[in-house]
């Protein structure tokens, strides 16, 4: 149980015993809120529950709070709480509480800040399922490293979690590739073609084609009529480009657990049965031929086609039996990253998870927004088919794994983000990646100065009245939100959060370095601060490690 939770509990009692002494009526009240002060005068945490519990009570804001904090005076966690106008609780931890939560973190060392729930979820996350049509570019990075880091911190939390990616290689854009590899075939052969318009244009294609003419142009010649030929060179284009992506992927640490053909839901003839399915339960309509999805019941702005008036199923259909088929795998909670442009796409596919009956608030998408890579003070366009875009792989090349992880986490996942590469160049404290990584390095130095000199570091004979001084305690007070950051970052899928918190970590330790000699004389204050930097150094470590992050040693 983190720091949060535990107030809430002994706001909880407070109010129990409250009601039971008869200082307050009992009532059906509201959730208790815990939040962070905007001011550190205001207190460690707060809570507005005085004032949201009002109307129940028919008292004054500033009278329920005045009771439930004198029921919450008695807890050795808190220093004391304060009632202010209108009626906030403030709350302030105890030293002997923070002095704690420094002997957890140096007992608990790699598995601090993470959670044992006695009924974990089984959550699915996918998120890249970039088109198989060419190798990943940036906007599929900042998805890869935004899920990454996102089930690291649900397992963290304490649910089990598995990540997938979704192959689309059905379809129009797939045939498209087929056509376009072929015709790059043709022109290696001496050929003069048409290449379509709207085809791939990118070098890979030519790539693609070369392998091919290398090594299975005899396969090629047994071919009889263009569409086998356009079917034959879309499958080894699809095989090839998702065997690179794999290896792109690897290379930034992400690594699934299932790669799930889209091909394979159609040739299992699981998209029919979607339909059969979905008309049995009355989901169906037909108008003009195309037969209706009546989405419009579950909360989307109008109904959508599902099967054309061709008979061919549209992409919508393929998708809802995709998530037919994670439904019926028993997920308690199921999560999509997509990218920037299927935002309208939520409220159908939403819509389509209520009409199968999935729990409401068991499916949710995150929209992993824009990246603009600047490259000196200009935008580069990105373009598969016009062979204009960067790739994930090439930014790997520029900057690192680290950086690139680091970077594309930063910022909320539903903001666009500037990819600035001057800066994630720098080697300076400009550089947050840096900055963090300097200060773990920077107390592993401390530590193999102290054994250099023989000072040794006894953690067991350190006291809490020598972290008593400003710097240390705000730093207490970091280590003691750490665990709750983790569980509040995958609760709202907000993986920038951690990158937040680290920086705040960072720019303590960097105060209290600047403050305070950590090889003091005095061996108790010594081994207090070196514990309290060993502290410090274990939560930047696990910290990093959940964005995907190495912590050096030496820099």
């Amino acid at each position: 149980m983190n720091t949060k939770d535990m107030i809430e509990g002994i706001v909880r009692e407070a109010l129990a015993c409250a009601e039971k002494d008869g200082a307050i009526s009992s009532g059906d009240t509201p959730p208790i809120k815990i939040e962070y002060p905007k001011e550190e005068k205001f207190g460690d945490y707060a809570t507005p529950f005085a004032m949201e519990a009002a109307r129940v009570f028919r008292r004054s804001p500033f009278e329920i709070g005045s009771v439930i904090a004198r029921y919450m005076q008695g807890s050795d966690m808190l220093e004391r709480v304060d009632v202010v106008k209108p009626g906030f609780i403030n709350i302030f931890l105890s030293s002997a509480y923070l002095y704690g939560v420094l002997k957890t973190v140096l007992s608990a060392r790699d598995d601090y800040g993470r959670n044992r729930k006695e009924k974990p979820r089984r959550v699915n996350i996918e998120f890249v399922s970039a088109n198989p049509t060419g190798p990943l570019n940036i906007v599929s990075a900042r998805a890869a490293a935004i899920g990454d880091t996102l089930a690291n911190l649900l397992e963290a939390a304490g649910d089990n979690v598995e990540k997938e990616f979704y192959v689309n290689d059905f379809g129009n854009q797939v045939d498209l590739l087929g056509l376009s590899v072929l015709c790059r075939y043709r022109e290696l052969a001496g050929e003069t073609v048409n290449f379509p318009e709207d085809g791939y244009h990118g070098a890979y294609v030519k790539d693609i084609a070369a392998y091919i003419k290398d090594n299975l142009a005899q396969d090629v010649d047994r071919l009889s009529g263009e569409a086998q030929k356009i079917d034959f060179m879309a499958r080894k284009a699809i095989e090839l480009n998702v065997s690179g992506q794999k290896r792109d992927l690897a290379r930034f640490n992400v690594n699934f657990d299932a790669w799930f053909s889209e091909r394979s839901l159609h040739e299992a003839g699981e998209v029919p049965r979607t339909k059969e399915e979905m008309e049995a339960r009355g989901l169906l309509y037909t108008e003009e031929g195309k037969c209706v999805f009546r989405s419009t019941d579950f909360g989307d702005d109008k109904d959508r086609v599902v099967v054309r008036d061709d008979g061919r199923p549209t992409y919508l259909l393929a998708d809802i039996t995709y998530h037919r088929d994670k439904i019926r795998r028993g997920y308690d909670l199921i999560i999509d990253i997509w990218g920037p442009d299927h935002h309208g796409y939520i409220a159908r596919m939403a819509g389509a998870m209520k009409a199968f009956g999935y729990g409401e608030g068991s499916f949710k998408v995150l929209i992993a927004q824009q990246v603009n890579l600047v490259m000196e003070g200009e935008l580069v366009k990105m373009s598969k088919r016009l062979g204009k875009f960067s790739t994930m792989s090439e930014l790997l090349d520029e900057i690192g794994v680290d950086v690139a992880r680091y970077f594309f986490v930063m910022r909320s996942t539903d903001s666009h983000l500037d990819f600035d590469l001057a800066l994630a160049k720098k080697q300076s404290s400009e550089n947050p990646v840096f900055y963090l990584q300097y200060a773990h390095a920077r107390i592993c130095s401390i530590f193999r100065e102290a054994e250099k000199r023989g000072l040794g570091y006894a953690p067991e004979s350190m006291e809490g009245d020598q972290l008593k001084n400003p710097e240390a305690v705000a730093l207490l007070k970091l280590l003691a939100r750490f665990p709750e950051e983790i569980a509040d970052a995958a609760n709202t899928c907000e993986p920038h959060r951690i990158t937040n918190h680290l920086l705040r970590l960072a720019q303590g330790y960097h105060r209290f370095y600047t403050e305070h000699r950590v090889l003091a004389d005095d061996p108790v204050q010594r081994n207090s601060f070196l514990a309290l930097c060993d502290g410090v150094r274990i939560v930047l470590k696990n910290g990093l490690h959940l964005l995907g992050v190495t912590a050096p040693e030496r820099m």
